[in-house]
């Protein structure tokens, strides 16, 4: 029989993983700003470069991005406009359903995620070393 935790002992945890989270979101936002970006940007972009198993260039709806980097659709639809403005990721119409908008990564987003990929690595090697497992 697994024994519960006390309450106590469980937002104690639960503080302690919003700490880390909000270290680390600040550490990357100061890392990635000579890269002009964001976390959330770096975010968009990983998934979008990353893509899925066997498709490494496909297009995401929004939707389905915004179920993944935990940002609102009306924010994530502003974040996308960003990157689509510096030339990173470009929108189109989903081709199965008119009324959603895809999003696909650019050349200029694959070399901008390349350069950045190792500073996230590296920032969050640095800040999740400490954390307590478990």
């Amino acid at each position: 029989m697994a024994t519960e935790k006390p309450e106590r002992l469980l937002v104690e945890e639960w503080r302690d993983i919003l700490a880390v989270h909000a270290r680390t979101t600040c550490e990357l936002d100061r890392e990635f700003q000579a890269f002009g970006i964001c976390a959330s940007d770096f975010e968009v972009l990983d998934i979008l470069a990353e893509g899925r198993e066997g498709d490494p260039g496909c297009a995401f709806r929004v939707q389905e991005l915004a179920s993944r980097i935990h940002l609102s659709q009306s924010a994530l639809s502003r974040l996308i406009g960003r990157l689509e403005k510096d030339g990173l990721v470009t929108r189109g119409m989903c081709s199965e359903d008119r009324r959603g908008v895809s999003v696909v990564i650019t050349e200029s987003g694959r070399t901008r995620h390349a350069e950045v990929l190792p500073v996230q690595r590296a920032v969050l090697a640095r800040m999740l070393a400490d954390r307590p497992k478990g």
